[in-house]
């Protein structure tokens, strides 16, 4: 029996006194459009399952742990201990939004077992109106806790079509392709990492499988069925060193797993405005106004490349020919990327003589930072991260004391319990230092930069690094990254190539590199890639005298408002994202040529000056225009095999 309601502003808890076991609890969204319910027959856990629009999008899935110790749930027993609904707006800092809205409502179940040693588990439950949320809660006690595996699955009523990245490991980079596949095909020995976007049998709804709130506890991963059905078991992340156990926590001390995430909409597009992976994260606290989001320089994926210099060092003359451009672009940042340290390690190793406290011989960082002040360009440091790890106080005190601004830390490769402690240690750590964070060698995003504003993007994508040595970054992949990979938060694919090549004209050269995509696609990517520091990746020489470059320059890197307006996995994708009250579209596209005509009705009142970037009659140009245009108006693009198109609309002209 409900003993009341308390309300706290824009919060309503409703308390549910101790009851007997329930067989049943469901949980709509705020719309009523999305149920998420738990259900118990009395032979076996809870189930929880999904629907939306009244088609079920997941059928009865487990929910439980199996523990080192050999004990698991088996017997738990269900009541309801609490439901609220909340309703507020969270400021953003830097990113896709100016804010926010966190709309839910919340059940909390007690999960107790009769026979069990340990105390009930809670079951946080939320529905929002874009997906449904769930985590669990282990109270501490007087032994420690050990989890080998959970239990959590996400079953199928159909085959879904899915697309997935399967790492294969515990141990990666999480890069690679987003390949289709049906859900019937995915193995137990698979890894699939969150993000994994499946289509339900009727296409009514899209529903990507993601992570939230990831802190002190192992990644997640998607692998088939043990028993053979449709659908996703999980996968823990296991500590390092240990084959049976993946999550610990001491004699007591609570522990609190990442949210399970399942986000919706009609049209898989749709996820990619969602604020659904950092409303499920705790919200920034204190003053991050000194976060200065931007385009930066870069040395390292263009070789650094300079004509008539057969191979480019590190050495003051090149990275100030970096800085130069820099300034002279209006970019914010040059970041310096690995071998500016003491005896520095080459791709990713880490000698124990390096000293990244000091600069080798030739090189002057103070005088670097001067350097680069002086033409308003502010400098970021690239790191190994273990090298890191060891110094990390020691190190980030004498970056602040140099005048750096950023770090871009690598090579983690693992989600662990005691790696994902790392990221939050060396988040917290930089943010007292007003420093910067981007993390390579990463993990999917989880939503850990609505806490830290200062994770300003990161990797965990195979972005246009790979153009160097192989010919995967096609055009269906940049696509499908947008409605997969993007879908969780920031990427740090590296845009800016502007070597633009045909796929059957494309060779991986290491420098200077090329591109397998037009230069309309190389434009849109700034507008369809979310990253508030993003790079501006090529050679100052392949800029010059390139008038499309002004867009580069100027497109901005965080938003007030994002919107998906066309496009689906593998076809195309095109977003449009306000700044102030100019708003700017790109277009991309996959391996066929399209025409896409864009209603305008998002504009609202007044007229807009459109200059429009497209595909040209080569790979590397492209054809401009610019006309009046307003919300009753349509934009029609020609998008090129493989190419793209950006348009820039300034309001009141």
């Amino acid at each position: 029996m409900r003993l009341g309601t308390i309300l706290l502003g824009n919060v309503a808890i409703i308390i549910a006194a101790p009851a007997a076991a329930q067989n049943r609890l469901d949980l709509a969204s705020p719309d009523g459009t999305i149920t998420l319910s738990i259900a118990s027959d009395g032979n076996g856990p809870p189930k929880y399952e999904v629907t939306r629009h009244g088609e079920a999008v997941l059928a009865p899935s487990p929910l439980g742990f199996d523990f080192t110790d050999g004990s698991r749930t088996d017997a738990l027993r269900m009541a309801e201990v609490r439901r609220a609904a909340v309703d507020r707006t969270v400021p953003l800092v830097a990113t896709k939004a100016a804010s926010a809205r966190d709309h839910y409502n919340e059940l909390v179940v007690s999960l107790a077992d009769p026979a069990g040693k340990r105390g009930p588990i809670e079951l946080d439950l939320r529905a929002y109106d874009d997906g449904i949320a769930f985590r669990y809660r282990l109270p501490g006690g007087d032994q420690p806790i050990a989890i080998r595996e959970e239990r959590t699955g996400f079953y199928f009523p159909t085959n879904d079509r899915c697309w997935g990245l399967n790492v294969g490991r515990a141990t990666s980079s999480h890069e690679g392709e987003y390949d289709p596949v049906r859900v019937s095909q995915v193995r137990p020995m698979h890894m699939f990492d969150p993000g994994m976007l499946c289509k339900t049998g009727s296409d009514r709804t899209s529903f990507v499988i993601a992570e939230a709130g990831l802190a002190n506890y192992a990644g997640l991963y998607l692998r088939g069925r043990e028993d053979g059905g449709l659908g996703l078991d999980t996968r823990l992340a296991p500590l390092p060193g240990e084959l049976r156990t993946a999550v610990r926590a001491a004699a007591g001390q609570s522990l609190t797993s990442s949210w399970r995430v399942v986000m919706m909409a009609d049209r898989a597009g749709d996820l990619i405005a969602s604020n659904l992976i950092g409303n499920l994260n705790p919200p920034a606290t204190g003053d991050w106004r000194w976060i200065q989001p931007g385009k930066s320089a870069w040395d390292w994926w263009s070789g650094p490349y300079f004509p008539g210099q057969a191979q480019a060092a590190m050495n003051m003359a090149d990275l100030k020919k970096l800085i130069d451009f820099a300034g002279a672009s209006g970019l914010r940042y040059m970041l310096i990327d690995e071998g500016w340290a003491l005896n520095s390690g080459v791709g990713g190793s880490a000698p124990a003589d390096t000293d990244i406290t000091k600069t080798q011989a030739g090189l002057d960082m103070p005088d670097l930072v001067r350097y680069a002040a002086a033409r308003k360009v502010d400098l970021m440091l690239w790191l190994q991260w273990s090298q890191l790890d060891a110094r990390m106080a020691e190190a980030m005190d004498q970056y602040a004391r140099w005048g750096i601004k950023g770090i871009k830390v690598d090579f983690m490769d693992r989600n662990d319990q005691v790696m994902v402690d790392y990221y939050h240690r060396v988040l917290a750590e930089a943010a007292k230092r007003h420093l910067l964070v981007d993390l390579h060698g990463a993990y999917q995003p989880t939503g850990l930069n609505r806490t830290y504003p200062n994770y300003v993007t990161q990797e965990g994508v195979m972005g246009a690094e790979y153009n160097k040595w192989s010919k995967r970054v096609t055009a269906t992949h940049n696509v499908s990254l947008a409605f997969t990979r993007m879908v969780l938060g920031p990427l740090d694919y590296t845009p800016g190539g502007f070597r633009n090549r045909t796929p059957a004209d494309f060779k991986p050269v290491n420098s200077p590199p090329q591109v397998q995509t037009t230069r309309g696609q190389a434009l849109a990517m700034y507008v369809v890639y979310e990253s508030p520091v993003q790079m501006v990746s090529d050679s100052p020489d392949a800029y010059r005298g390139q008038p499309e470059f002004a867009f580069v320059r100027d497109v901005p890197t965080t938003w007030d408002e994002t919107r998906f307006l066309d496009g689906d996995i593998g076809s195309h994708v095109v977003v449009a994202r306000r700044k102030g009250r100019d708003w700017y579209i790109g277009a991309m596209n996959g391996a066929e040529g399209r025409t896409v005509t864009l209603p305008l009705a998002f504009l609202g009142k007044g007229r807009f000056a459109a200059t429009i970037w497209q595909d040209g009659a080569r790979a590397d140009k492209v054809a401009l225009t610019e006309h009046s245009v307003g919300a009753n108006d349509t934009l029609t693009l020609q998008l090129a095999a493989a190419g793209g198109a950006a348009v820039r609309l300034r309001a009141g002209r």
